[in-house]
């Protein structure tokens, strides 16, 4: 059984940092490529970014490019969204979520992701 657990939310001044966690279990980073997500108060969820399982091709959405770093460890089983120069519009509960690829090169957060974590919240404020 696919399990998700992320961590590492919580609350930082604008132009700060925060990394979360994603840990994984019942899959294979090789096999599964992840995404992350968020989704603020009253809006729609959106795809952050993602990681593909064969060789850690990375995609970003625009609004997070030069800021947000998604990188993983596939001894800990773990992803990573490093996330700097946060600001107040960052703010959000964030998911990550698991799509079987079977060893893809490419990620896409437009597909329909098959498995997901309970969220962390993250909020920019001073």
């Amino acid at each position: 059984q696919v399990q998700l657990v992320e961590s590492g939310g919580g609350l930082v001044q604008p132009g700060g940092a925060l990394r979360l966690s994603c840990a994984a279990s019942g899959l294979s980073l090789d096999l599964f490529g992840i995404g992350w997500f968020r989704q603020a108060p009253g809006k729609e969820r959106e795809g952050v970014g993602c990681i593909s399982s064969y060789d850690g091709t990375t995609y970003y959405q625009d609004s997070v490019k030069g800021r947000f770093t998604i990188s993983r460890d596939n001894a800990k089983n773990t992803v990573y969204l490093q996330m700097n120069s946060l600001k107040p519009e960052d703010t959000a509960v964030y998911y990550c979520a698991a799509l079987y690829d079977g060893g893809s090169s490419w990620c896409d957060v437009g597909y329909e992701y098959d498995s997901w974590g309970q969220g962390t919240q993250v909020t920019v404020s001073s």
